[in-house]
């Protein structure tokens, strides 16, 4: 069993196994015409239950033929252009090169002593997009998991720094559009069922700061304390950007934490067009970052970045094994000189203790495509969503609901002469899961009101305007067949 160990009396089987397996994954991406097979949970689920796990294969070939049969054939593509679905990307090559890397490097970030190199390109990283939100020198931050871990450590922060030990008296104000990750953080951190306060979105689906003013305004009548206001910039249903500035005059004037969830609309850090949307980011305390959204990278690849770094000193717990306070015990040895000084451990502003070397696909993006290359990627799906927005507001068999600032469009089929929601609802619903279980193209669903609508999030720029239409097309297609046999029923 040695032999499938990685060290180096195995390198040739490694390339052999990993060349391979890169031959059997590019034939796949290169030949598959749809984004999904349509394949059912109850076709799949006996194919994967009959699978031996106790009963091992032995050859990489052979684990890679039955693979194909349990995961790569049936696999979603993102990397497809009619995925329409979720904010889910293609990814970039050199991303994928880092992830080959850090795979089987297999390094730690939780300390210097496992990592070195690593530990500092992940810093450099950090200060890299800190300058770019426009943070001081003294911003500091760390790779996370993804956006909902972001945000809890981002209110795990405003919880400490909040001027009240009382936790039923804290108050978090956020966009009734926000990330649910925000609820599940208050409740995570033994907050009451009130903390979350829900400010209403204007027409545009951006927070209404008129609202967040009073709300903040009773908050201080009553003696509450406001904890945090979370910002959103790009909003996962509709793409919304919350008016930065003026949430940030509003959190300065109460003294209350800063957030801002980027992890959608990050990439507009290295847009050429529209960097300005995220204008007053600046200003927040703390961010979040999903460089596996907008900056094209494999999952997961995540950063809570903060404007003051000491106040990551309330995610850190001391193990002597991993992070030693760097006191000389009486008796001990002298530090060599090359040793002296602060010893950089990551595990000290983490809320995880063992974690990937993520930071390195990011690093080798930059390093190959620059930050222009991925910003113009971002414009691209982004100009993609605005001709999408101008296709549907001409259309009048669809309702689209708010001209977008990123890439997500939501909107719904609405047949002529027809004046039941109800049954307008059911054939939107049907029309998303006929045209996944057909497997032409992948679309993602929400509410608006209280009413079933249809979701385009658009992250590929391979995508064009015609695959647009021709996914309208079959939707209409599929609503119209329904409601033909639902109306003949029902007269």
């Amino acid at each position: 069993m040695r032999s499938h160990l990685l060290n180096d009396a195995t390198a040739e089987h490694y390339r052999r196994s990993v060349t391979e397996g890169v031959e059997r994954v590019a034939n796949r991406l290169a030949t598959t015409r749809r984004p999904f097979t349509g394949v059912t949970p109850d076709e799949l689920a006996p194919v994967v239950s009959a699978v031996d796990l106790d009963q091992p294969l032995g050859d990489a070939s052979a684990a890679l033929d039955e693979l194909e049969t349990v995961y790569l054939r049936d696999a979603v593509y993102f990397h497809h252009p009619r995925y329409l679905g979720h904010l889910n990307c293609p990814v970039v090559i050199p991303a994928v090169l880092g992830e080959a890397v850090l795979s089987a490097v297999n390094s730690s970030l939780d300390t210097w002593d496992q990592s070195a190199g690593g530990t500092l390109i992940e810093r450099r990283l950090i200060d890299w997009t800190s300058q770019r939100i426009g943070f001081g020198p003294a911003a500091d931050g760390v790779f996370t998991s993804g956006g909902t871990q972001s945000n809890l450590q981002a209110l795990l922060l405003a919880r400490e720094e909040a001027k009240t030990s009382d936790l039923a008296k804290l108050r978090i104000f956020t966009s009734e559009c926000s990330h649910f990750s925000v609820q599940k953080s208050a409740k995570l951190l033994g907050l009451g069922p009130d903390a979350v306060v829900s400010i209403p979105a204007d027409r545009n689906k951006r927070m209404q700061t008129v609202t967040l003013a009073a709300e903040l305004a009773r908050c201080a009548d009553e003696g509450l304390t406001p904890m945090a206001v979370v910002a959103t910039a790009g909003t996962t249903d509709f793409g919304s950007i919350d008016p930065l500035p003026e949430i940030a005059e509003l959190a300065e004037q109460y003294g209350t934490w800063m957030h801002v969830d980027a992890a959608y609309g990050c990439g507009l850090l290295a847009s050429l067009t529209r960097r300005h949307l995220l204008d007053g980011i600046e200003r927040a305390d703390s961010v979040t970052m999903d460089y596996h959204k907008s900056f094209f990278q494999p999952v997961s690849s995540s950063a809570i970045l903060v404007r003051d770094g000491a106040t990551l000193r309330h995610a850190t717990y001391h193990a002597d094994y991993l992070n030693p306070r760097q006191t000389l015990e009486v008796g001990e040895p002298p530090v060599p000189e090359g040793l002296r000084g602060s010893i950089p451990n990551q595990v000290d502003k983490s809320l995880q203790t063992t974690r990937r070397f993520d930071a390195l696909k990011l690093w080798m993006t930059l390093r190959v495509m620059g930050a222009d290359g991925v910003g113009q990627l971002f414009d691209e799906v982004c100009d993609l969503a605005a001709a999408g927005w101008e296709m549907l507001a001409a259309d009048p068999r669809y309702d689209v609901v708010v001209q977008p600032q990123l890439s997500t469009l939501v909107y719904r089929y609405i047949p002529e002469a027809l004046t039941s929601p109800t049954l307008i609802d059911r054939a939107n619903l049907h029309a998303r899961k006929a045209l996944f279980a057909s497997g032409e193209a992948v679309v993602a669903g929400t509410k608006v009101d209280g009413r079933q609508y249809l979701k385009f999030t658009l992250l590929n720029p391979e995508t064009t305007t015609e695959d647009i239409a021709a996914v309208l097309e079959l939707i209409a297609g599929h609503a119209e067949q329904y409601l033909g046999e639902n109306l003949v029923h029902a007269s």
